[in-house]
């Protein structure tokens, strides 16, 4: 090494040193320690996850998942086509227009089975099967992914994503309960 090719070399040396440092801090700090961001991140996904868990939980048990989980102003699209397809702003208008057509159809309520639950910050995505009896004995089955951004531990929005036919039969094809 000559002496005009040393401070090349150094600050070669530094330059790669400065690259490597900045291209491998986040992959570090991903399996090292985490920041206050990311553990607070950890803690509002797992907060909802577990809230939205808990509503599951309990309807499972009887319970009713839309007042243990949705706000009163939800904005809820049902993805698709069909007559139920499209958006419903606040939860009387879901419930009048989406659920009840459905529910007042079935002599026994939807058991959900979850599959999987994912949070991502705000969002929460379900994925279950749901039964029930309808009011003519037969059975109801089908399979959902909702998917929910969270505020204050409530959904204020939520898309809805099932088999609109099998949800559409039910209505066509059986009688209201009795109110």
């Amino acid at each position: 090494m000559t002496i005009t090719t040393l401070p090349r070399t150094l600050a070669s040396a530094f330059i790669l040193g400065a690259i490597s440092s900045a291209v491998l801090s986040p992959a570090l700090a991903d399996t090292g320690g985490a920041t206050a961001d990311k553990i607070a991140v950890q803690t509002e996904e797992a907060k909802n996850a577990a809230i939205v868990r808990a509503a599951f939980d309990s309807w499972r048990s009887g319970g009713n998942v839309f007042t243990a989980l949705l706000s009163d102003d939800i904005v809820w699209t049902i993805a698709g086509s069909g007559p139920v397809a499209g958006t419903y702003r606040g939860m009387k208008d879901f419930i009048d227009r989406a659920s009840a057509p459905l529910v007042t159809r079935l002599a026994s309520p939807v058991v959900p089975d979850v599959r999987a639950i994912w949070a991502d910050g705000d969002r929460v995505i379900v994925r279950f099967d749901g039964t029930a009896t309808t009011t003519s004995g037969a059975p109801y089955r089908n399979q959902f992914v909702w998917i929910f951004r969270m505020r204050n531990g409530k959904a204020v929005e939520a898309e809805a994503f099932l088999d609109l036919a099998a949800y559409q039969q039910v209505v066509d094809n059986n009688a209201p309960r009795a109110q």
